[in-house]
């Protein structure tokens, strides 16, 4: 009889024993299972950003500056490059929502179809800041926007214009080299400049072309001018002296200088007037090719960060956000230009 109860007693011991080795062995286990769920996330801002392409040293430098910015603000970028093709960005911006980056931030390549995108970004709760160019859609769709004042550009370009030709009684025939058709930029450059020199009869923009702000097409466009007119004393428009060149941007102007030089002809009596501000348009400048240069600042990367942290907290943003810019010209003291960078 004794030895069954202690029999008992043995077995009760070593049934007690496995049952707080496996409560033991489980509570260790599921300690392990909450330190893995609760560990410390990567709180680090992810922004996703769509740039138009790398069409110009300007727009290299455009995206250089946000990369530099993020990295010093300890941002993570999801880029995107839409090669100039507004279905590229309309993808890009419907992977950052499925990716759900922080923020939105992108350069509209055009004015309209942005709605609907916008409007899966909103519902996903994800808000979207426009950089350097503005769009046509619902405000309430995105946060605000960073950029350069287009329409100011074109009246300082024109303002420019204004002075030097204020003793000139003749007509002065203007020929424009615009950027890519529909985008903000372009209408705002035009339409600034309209402004100012609309005051005026004697200004007269005989011509407006499409260069879509490349250096190739400033160079064939000037070309074609060239071939058709067949004369080495300027610049012609149907048999029309072109006293007045503006262009949209630098690339565009750069290119037409490079068919003006390969062809020999001589634009002295020209005024050219460029906008952006790029080394080789100051070096022009300098060279005596242009007469005038509209900066347009590309280096937005430090205000973008700034305003992706504030719209990441929750806080509400400028609508409107615009860069410091100058203006450059063939009457500025050139020993104390600084180099641009780009």
């Amino acid at each position: 009889m004794k030895g069954k109860i202690k029999k008992v007693k043995i077995l009760s011991v070593i049934i007690f024993a496995v049952t707080i080795i496996f409560l033991f062995t489980f509570l260790i286990i599921t300690q392990k299972n909450n330190k893995k769920t609760e560990a410390p996330k990567d709180n680090k801002l992810i922004l996703g950003f769509s740039q138009i392409g790398s069409e110009s040293a300007w727009r290299t430098r455009n995206t250089q500056s946000i990369f530099e910015a993020a990295e010093e603000n300890d941002i993570q970028i999801i880029f995107d490059d839409a090669q100039q093709k507004q279905e590229n960005q309309l993808k890009a911006i419907r992977s950052f929502i499925v990716y759900q980056v922080d923020v939105i931030a992108f350069v509209p390549i055009v004015e309209d179809g942005w709605d609907n995108v916008l409007t899966e970004a909103k519902e996903a709760g994800i808000p979207v800041i426009l950089v350097d160019r503005q769009i046509n859609a619902d405000p309430s769709l995105y946060a605000g926007f960073l950029g350069e004042d287009g329409l100011e550009e074109g009246r300082r370009a024109a303002r420019f214009l204004v002075n030097k030709c204020k003793n000139r009684k003749s007509t002065i025939n203007i020929y424009e080299m615009s950027g890519t058709e529909n985008s903000s930029v372009v209408r705002d450059r035009a339409n600034g400049f309209r402004e100012i020199i609309n005051a005026n009869p004697k200004f007269k923009i005989i011509h407006s072309e499409d260069g879509d702000f490349l250096r190739s097409r400033g160079k064939e466009i000037a070309e074609n001018l060239i071939s058709k007119s067949n004369r080495k004393d300027g610049l012609f428009f149907e048999n029309q002296k072109i006293d007045v060149v503006y262009s949209h941007n630098d690339s565009m102007t750069l290119g037409m200088l490079d068919s003006i030089e390969n062809f020999g002809v001589n634009t002295k009596n020209t005024i050219i007037i460029s906008v952006d501000a790029e080394q080789k348009s100051i070096d022009a400048l300098t060279a005596g090719k242009l007469n005038c240069v509209v900066e347009c600042n590309p280096n937005l990367g430090p205000k973008l960060m700034e305003l992706v942290k504030e719209i990441a907290e929750g806080n509400t943003i400028p609508r409107i956000t615009y860069n410091t810019e100058t203006v450059f010209t063939e009457n500025d003291d050139f020993s104390t230009y600084e180099p641009r960078g780009y």
